[in-house]
Parts: structure tokens; C-alpha cells; sequence
């Protein structure tokens, strides 16, 4: 049975996962053409500003007609992304996006090469089984040749995907049970969720292309630093020693 974590963006069985959106990725989400008559329904339901919608005012300004709303360009991006990518990929939410730009207008009829590129990729520290990527998508208006002419959009943001399931061993394959091995001492107690940095979260700073995957700055201290410890064993704490915890 598939469960929720191994499906795609649109539901079905996924076959991107994860470890799959390494950094350098370059995907091509096809080419999008504007439709008119789409583009001035959509600006009058949600962006009905006179230069989206009224024929007469925008072909008298300096826009020499009808413009699309950035927020149907970046829609149409939206939809290029499920159709090409995320129907594929074992997708999970966003955390949300650092940077969306509109370069140039947009126009009905215009030809749209859309795409995205992967920046980073790390595992996610608020998701446990999912990893946080960060992308760039871009949409490149296309001349009569189909060679590119103008950049017209351009996004930064992040996704979750799941990590790829591990197969479970089959029941009866574990080895024989060999000698106890001598319990080591007990450690720190797992940090909870509220320890943990924060950097998935949209409003956590620069991420991603801003900072490669490796970057000091998204490991957690506790992970790398050693702890540090006397000849006479770990230090306490001043006041006395500490009181004994009880294990499990």
C-alpha cells in the first residue's frame, strides 16, 4: 500500500524523492502560452487595476495595451511546476518563498519557457522525513525563432519532499543474537523540536541559494562541536554535583 509520504504532489505514486533534487538540477517545465481571454478574467476576479483590464485605457498608455496581472504570470508558473514537477515528485508543503519578481510584462499570446533549478538541498530540521530544497524558477518570453528573448519572471523559494522510503528487512533474516556489548553511558537527552534551528521557516533568513548546503550556519552546533570534558570525567555544573537522572 502507498503510503501518503511516497506520493506525488497530485497524488499518485511518486518516483522523485528527496535525494533526487541534487543541487545543479535543472528542470524544463515546457512552454506556457498566454490566453487572453484567461488573463483578463483572472485580473478582473482578483487584479482588476485599469492597465489588466480595461482595453481602451491600456492601449492609450505607455503599456500600449493589456498587461497580465504578475499574480496570473506566477500562476501559470505555479501550474507548470505541479504539471511537470511536483505530479512526479513525493511533495510535501512549502515553507514559503524569499524573493518573487516580475521583469517584463506579459501579454496575450506570449510564449513562456518555464523552469526551475535546484540551489541546495538539506534534510529538514522542523520535518523529520522530509528535506527542505531550495529552488529558482524562471519564465523566459520566446521569439517567433523559439530562441529566448526576455526574462520576464523570476522566483525563490523553498519545498519539502519526502525522503525515499527504506525497505524493511524481511521477518526472520536478523542475525543470531551474540554477546551483550557494555552499555555505554548516557548521553543528553534528544533536543525537542523547539531547540532545533529554525532554518526551514520562511522568516529564518537567507537560505538556499544564499547559502550552499554545507554552510555552517544550517548544521546544528550540537551536532559538530564535541563536548567538553576534564581528566576527571564531564564537568557539573557549579553548586555541587549534579543529582542523578533516572533512566529508562
Amino acid at each position: 500500500m502507498t503510503t501518503p509520504a511516497t506520493r506525488s504532489g497530485t497524488g499518485q505514486p511518486a518516483e522523485l524523492f528527496f535525494e533526487d533534487l541534487v543541487p545543479g538540477l535543472t528542470v524544463d517545465l515546457g512552454v506556457v502560452t498566454v490566453d487572453g481571454d484567461e488573463m483578463v478574467a483572472f485580473a478582473r476576479r482578483f487584479d482588476p487595476q485599469w492597465y489588466h483590464v480595461d482595453t481602451d485605457l491600456a492601449g492609450e498608455s505607455r503599456h500600449g495595451g493589456l498587461i497580465a496581472s504578475g499574480f496570473y504570470t506566477v500562476s501559470l508558473f505555479m501550474r507548470a511546476y505541479v504539471d511537470h514537477l511536483l505530479s512526479r515528485a513525493a511533495a510535501d508543503a512549502s515553507p514559503g518563498l524569499e524573493e518573487l519578481r516580475w521583469l517584463a510584462p506579459v501579454r496575450a499570446g506570449d510564449r513562456l519557457a518555464v523552469r526551475v533549478d535546484v540551489m541546495g538541498a538539506r534534510p529538514s530540521t522542523a520535518r523529520p522525513g522530509l528535506g527542505t530544497v531550495s529552488l529558482t524558477g524562471t519564465m523566459l518570453r520566446l521569439g517567433p525563432d523559439d530562441r529566448p528573448e526576455q526574462e520576464v519572471l523570476r522566483t525563490r523559494f523553498r519545498g519539502w519532499f519526502a525522503a525515499r522510503p527504506t525497505e524493511a528487512e524481511p521477518a526472520g533474516s536478523a542475525e543470531p543474537a551474540g554477546p551483550a556489548e557494555p552499555a555505554e553511558p548516557a548521553g543528553p537527552a534528544d533536543p525537542t523540536e523547539a531547540d532545533l534551528p529554525e532554518a526551514d521557516r520562511p522568516d529564518h533568513g537567507p537560505t538556499g541559494a544564499d547559502q550552499p548546503a554545507s554552510d555552517p550556519a544550517e548544521t546544528d552546533p550540537a551536532e559538530t562541536r564535541p563536548a567538553e570534558t576534564s581528566p576527571d570525567g564531564p564537568e557539573q555544573p557549579e553548586g555541587g554535583p549534579a543529582k542523578a537522572e533516572p533512566h529508562d
